[in-house]
């Protein structure tokens, strides 16, 4: 029998019921409860988060764990540690591993390699092409029934707009939603960075806006098409942004998140040549990100996400060019939103953790995201006021390819429940 726990004095922020009150928040047997058992009213362990926000469980809808596969950069093990600490009770993994998540024997594998490793709740995602390669379907229909919650090509983009057709309206017949890596190669051959007057002042080769543009659009016009649901992962531009506004208007089934980093940090910061700022899609500029905030300040873009990407020091220590795209992001995540939406004035700190929750769990139709009273006990625990410094030395994460090393920022987890079970407190760290 698991163990009881009482949430005392909290600001329980629960957006899936409109809830912002302070209040107790019991736990009996890995659930939410309206009131303990007589044997758990006797015997409870009291949490004071007094002064501290109590939510659902963080929800990440786009990490790479990296396993199968490629395990020197990260293992579902480390990278759900990693989510922990920052404060995710759930993960939802992209499928570019070695191999990729084409097969329901892979499938299967990383559901069993999660119950056995994971310190979090682990969610799959399946490839929409036969290994990522943009020429064959995947088994969609198979992919959905060994547990995938969605499927994409993530890190690569399918080119071909008649397999993207034919992708969309089978991922509808099984009810999954595509969510999709918006790049096209054509216009992105050897480049680095944004294009514009950063990349033509340091000789790299510039990432034109339009290159995201093009396949936003396109996605919009094929999910007006089909009715299925198409997600655009990590918008990062004013066009983008403007597309998703104008199609949303017209009642298309499309959508688009954001990712901390390019909220807080612009293509100017390349001119350190440092690796760790270059991630696809790049950094863009100042205008770019006013459009993501208004974005998201008028629900144009309603979801956030990290993009996890851990890479090893090795592969980042190279010359700019030849360095792999992606950062890791699941530890400084809260912060970065908190920083940036929140204390900024863009929106409410309710707002925020909504985009973290009860968003995503509808969007991939996860039992997770809310504190219901029967929901399973997946807590997170904030401290929207805490200062701190980022060490990436101290991360959970194998790899600490991150652009925000020394940076001070606002806002942190303080506890992680997952399941009525602690796995991180501040204090302690992990606890499996």
């Amino acid at each position: 029998m698991s163990k009881a726990f009482l949430f005392k004095g909290g600001r329980v922020i629960n957006p899936a019921d409109g809830e912002d009150a302070v209040r107790d928040l019991p736990v009996e047997d890995g659930k939410i409860v309206a009131a303990f058992s007589p044997r758990a009213a006797a015997e409870h362990e009291v949490i004071n988060v007094s002064g501290l926000v109590v939510a659902p469980g963080l929800i990440d809808i786009h990490t790479h764990l990296r396993e199968p596969g490629q395990t020197a950069k990260e293992t579902i093990a480390s990278g759900t540690r990693a989510a922990a600490a920052g404060g995710f009770t759930s993960v939802v993994a992209m499928p570019n591993t070695t191999p990729p998540v084409d097969s329901t024997a892979t499938v299967g594998w990383i559901l069993q390699r999660a119950r056995e490793t994971a310190a979090v709740n682990v969610f799959p995602t399946g490839c929409i092409s036969q290994g990522l390669r943009g020429e064959l379907l995947a088994p969609i229909g198979s992919l959905k029934k060994a547990g995938v919650v969605a499927v994409t090509d993530d890190g690569k983009c399918i080119q071909n707009n008649e397999l993207m057709r034919r992708a969309l309206e089978y991922a509808k017949m099984f009810d999954l939603v595509v969510m999709d890596h918006c790049q096209d190669y054509a216009l992105t051959v050897d480049s680095v960075m944004n294009e514009g007057y950063w990349s033509t002042l340091l000789g790299l080769k510039g990432w034109p806006a339009i290159a995201e543009e093009i396949i936003i659009a396109r996605n919009a016009m094929l999910a007006e098409l089909t009715g299925c649901r198409v997600h655009c992962q990590h918008v990062t531009t004013a066009g983008g942004a403007r597309i998703i506004r104008e199609a949303k208007q017209r009642g298309v089934a499309i959508s688009g998140e954001i990712c901390p980093h390019h909220l807080a940090l612009t293509d100017e910061l390349l001119q350190s040549y440092d690796a760790n700022f270059k991630m696809n899609p790049p950094l863009r500029t100042p205008r770019d990100i006013e459009a993501l905030l208004a974005g998201f300040a008028d629900g144009t873009l309603e979801y956030l996400a990290s993009d996890h990407a851990p890479h090893a020091d090795y592969e980042k220590e190279v010359e700019l060019t030849d360095a792999p795209f992606g950062i890791v992001g699941l530890e400084t995540e809260f912060a970065v939103f908190n920083t940036r939406l929140a204390r900024a004035g863009v929106a409410a700190l309710p707002r925020v953790i909504e985009a973290l929750t009860v968003r995503p769990a509808k969007l991939l139709g996860l039992p997770k995201g809310t504190l219901a009273v029967g929901a399973d006990a997946d807590v997170t625990v904030l401290d929207p006021a805490l200062r701190w410094t980022v060490d990436k030395t101290q991360f959970q994460s194998k790899s600490k390819n991150t652009p925000f090393h020394g940076a001070e920022l606002t806002g942190r987890a303080t506890l992680t429940m997952v399941g009525g079970r602690i796995v991180w407190t501040l204090a302690d760290g992990i606890r499996l």
